[in-house]
């Protein structure tokens, strides 16, 4: 179930009402323009804010031009911190993990994470931006399951490897979801990307089991 702005306080609905607005002009005008040529101040002047709230939300340009990634992330952080974890069914709880993420997004977050890939793509110092992020990411996530299966198998090399496991296949749901029609860039389709993509995960490990 996608999040619902009503159920939060007033104070929070502003601050997350802002927050959208800051990152849907962002990529507005990253997208018409290019990157480096919108400033900080176009952005803040454009939504109506100072400086001094854009910097309670994002730390910077690059910041808000990733903003949908990075709600993602952090939504699977969350769940990942809280999720029953077995380590025989790890790999279910790494992809169930973003399946819940993906459903706690807002309404239109497809849309803008589209924009933000698409800008990131022809941006060097966003793409940089995001490599280093996945990075804290995954170094994050295997901190987490580390902890909480401390003493258990797997170790951390196999927690890794596991992990980018299905980031591989997260990335090329990813691929073929950008790549089809503007019609077809909705979240259903995502998600049966997603599927397709998890479900060859098997087929790829009886591959490398048979070099081992």
């Amino acid at each position: 179930m996608q999040k619902d702005l009503k159920e939060l306080p007033l104070r929070e609905r502003k601050k997350l009402r802002t927050r959208q607005a800051l990152v849907d002009t962002a990529l507005e005008l990253f997208t018409a323009r290019d990157f480096a040529a919108v400033t900080l101040d176009e952005i803040v002047d454009a939504v109506e804010v100072s400086k001094r709230t854009f910097f309670r939300a994002f730390t910077s340009k690059e910041d808000v031009a990733l903003a949908p990634e990075k709600e993602l992330w952090a939504a699977y952080l969350t769940d990942i911190e809280t999720r029953p974890l077995i380590g025989e069914r790890l790999l279910g709880a790494y992809k169930n993990a973003l399946f819940a993420a993906l459903e706690q997004m807002t309404d239109g977050w497809e849309q803008r994470f589209l924009a933000s890939r698409s800008l990131a793509d022809r941006t060097p110092a966003l793409t940089a931006h995001s490599l280093r992020h996945c990075s804290e990411v995954s170094a994050n996530v295997v901190r987490i399951v580390a902890d909480r299966l401390a003493g258990q198998s797997p170790g951390r090399t196999e927690l890794r490897l596991l992990l980018d496991l299905m980031l591989a296949a997260w990335h090329c749901a990813l691929e073929a979801w950008t790549a089809s029609d503007t019609a077809r860039q909705d979240r259903p389709a995502l998600i049966q990307h997603m599927r397709n993509a998890f479900a060859a995960i098997p087929a790829v490990a009886a591959l490398a089991a048979q070099d081992s």
